[in-house]
């Protein structure tokens, strides 16, 4: 999907396409990072970096993109577009990292969330929450320490599991 070449200023909205499972409502998201260039053999936490976007409500912390997903579109589309509208970054959506069940803080809702690793290639100037929305690269452990939701956390320490484990050291080829 040419996403990249479609980018709408305006996010999508409304619940008439919404998926939902056993009346769980599903979300998707993605876990945007990059290596950082100059860390050449060190870790895979200590070369990565991650980008964290501010919640829609003053006062709820940091969290990954992420958002319904809806029926006219695949898992990873989804996934892709809620980054694009977020936090404005393109990239490759990776394998699943999992699955997990959730209710809301605000009004109990359950949810199906699913993650994924999103590898920046670009990062827009303009993209559709620019106004409503702060974006960071932070480290690992700040993002641990940044997002208030639990799963989210867990799906990033299953991204640098997994980072480690296909990596047996950064090199500068793979660096941005």
């Amino acid at each position: 999907m040419e996403l990249k070449n479609m980018v709408a200023m305006i996010s999508r909205s409304g619940r008439q396409l919404q998926r939902y499972n056993k009346g769980h409502r599903q979300v998707v998201g993605c876990i945007p990072y990059r290596i950082v260039k100059g860390n050449n053999g060190k870790s895979v936490e200590d070369a990565l970096e991650v980008l964290v976007i501010s919640a829609q409500r003053k006062g709820k912390g940091m969290l990954f993109p992420k958002g319904g997903w809806e029926s006219d579109e695949t898992m990873m589309e989804a996934a892709l577009r809620e980054s694009v509208e977020e936090a404005g970054v393109f990239g490759t959506v990776e394998c699943l990292l999992g699955k997990w069940h959730f209710k809301s803080k605000r009004n109990e809702t359950l949810y199906e969330g699913y993650m994924f690793p999103l590898l920046v290639e670009e990062q827009l100037d303009l993209w559709p929450e620019k106004n409503i929305r702060q974006r960071y690269w932070v480290s690992v452990p700040k993002a641990k320490e940044a997002c208030q939701q639990s799963w989210m956390k867990e799906a990033l320490d299953l991204l640098v599991k997994r980072l480690e484990s296909s990596a047996t050291k950064i090199d500068e080829e793979s660096i941005m």
